[in-house]
């Protein structure tokens, strides 16, 4: 401090004597750092530090195509929701939550986040034993559980405890992996997915079920097994027909032709498809959607955003956002590929192919190719709950 304030600054602190300690220390200090800082030799490293500290653990070029496409997401919430402006901040609030949740997860080393698998997965799986018997019925559905204060999901927790689980599993018997270890696998995946299926809630189950699949997958399923996998769903396809809940399958029918039910249960579908096909080859432009602005689109700022999305900027937007998710998706397999560990790479593979999961989901669900389930459009849709899972 002395080398710093030279021979004046010396005068100073024999002047501060006669003053308090405490004031005297702030003022001294105060004087120093000013000193400091015209001098260029503390800003620039602190900022350096703590841009550092900041960005350490974050791939700057994923980060980057995540960031465009919440931007794309946050324009389209704001044209879906015009008349309730509060939604857009509140999903700008909810973006910040995700970034936050996102940059703390990243600091944790993967030897650490193995320790949360098994218990986060029982956690869940007995959430979803006491949705069975003491969940809330809500549109006939019983998916949330009553905690006195507030309600919980629980099939949300196991989006993320369903891959964790599998990765510390096939990093444990990484060594000697076996046949019987995709068994086991198999069995751990179909608990949860069972229990959330029987809800219903068919959407979450595929969810989670490609989720555990993709990790079973990278960890070295053998094709055969997988075709014959393909097969036996084909083969089982009419006996799962008559276990689907009659909405279930009237979805299903919808699909084919929307048309037979256009004021029911094929309205989504039929407005969805007429909003996409309106916004021809480069859009009608921002906020200037009919089908949006005049309500045909039904859940237009959740589920079937992308028709608004569509809608506004046509083929030529769909093909942008379409390849934002590709390099979204390739630049997360290239840092799973690299990471030291089967955990790492099996877990960050799934979580990878997942983003695929839910985009296709959607876009395909709103363009009329597959029936309608609740898969929000990832960085897009509106809701807490998505942008943090």
């Amino acid at each position: 401090l002395p080398m710093s304030l030279g021979f004046d600054g010396m005068a100073m602190l024999a002047f501060l004597g006669g003053t308090s300690a405490a004031t005297g220390m702030v003022i001294v200090c105060t004087i120093a750092l000013a000193i400091m800082v015209s001098n260029d030799l503390v800003l620039p490293v602190l900022l350096r530090r703590f841009w550092h500290g900041l960005t350490d653990r974050i791939d700057g070029p994923l980060m980057l195509i995540t960031l465009i496409i919440m931007g794309f997401g946050l324009a389209t919430i704001y044209s879906a929701t015009h008349d309730a402006s509060d939604r857009t901040t509140a999903q700008v609030m909810n973006m910040l939550v995700g970034i936050g949740v996102m940059w703390a997860v990243a600091q944790i080393p993967p030897q650490k986040l193995m320790r949360f698998a098994v218990p986060l997965y029982v956690l869940g799986v007995i959430l979803l034993v006491l949705v069975f018997f003491f969940g809330i019925k809500v549109n006939g559905a019983r998916r949330w559980l009553s905690i006195g204060f507030t309600r919980i999901q629980p099939s949300e927790i196991l989006k993320i405890a369903m891959p964790l689980m599998l990765a510390w599993y096939f990093h444990k018997y990484e060594a000697a992996l076996k046949l019987r270890h995709f068994v086991v696998a198999a069995l751990l995946l179909l608990v949860p997915f069972g229990l959330i299926a029987k809800q219903p809630d068919l959407g979450t189950a595929i969810l989670v079920g490609a989720a555990g699949f993709y990790v079973i997958f990278f960890a070295g399923l053998p094709w055969k097994i997988i075709f014959g996998m393909v097969a036996l769903a084909a083969g089982a396809a009419p006996f799962a027909w008559n276990m689907l809940h009659d909405y279930q399958q009237k979805r299903i029918l919808t699909l084919i032709d929307p048309t037979t039910d256009p004021l029911g249960a094929g309205y989504h579908i039929i407005q969805s498809m007429i909003a996409i096909g309106s916004g021809g080859s480069f859009g009608k432009g921002w906020l200037q959607g009919t089908q949006t602005h005049l309500e045909f689109i039904p859940e237009r700022h959740t589920d079937f955003i992308f028709a608004v999305f569509s809608e506004e900027r046509g083929l030529l937007g769909n093909s942008i956002l379409a390849g934002l998710y590709l390099l979204l998706i390739i630049r997360g397999l290239m840092i799973s590929a690299n990471a030291s560990t089967l955990f790492g790479r099996v877990l960050g593979g799934s979580i990878t192919l997942s983003f695929f999961t839910y985009a296709f989901v959607n876009m395909g669900m709103v363009s009329g190719i597959l029936p309608v389930v609740g898969v929000p459009l990832p960085f897009i849709s509106y809701g807490g709950t998505a942008m943090v899972t």
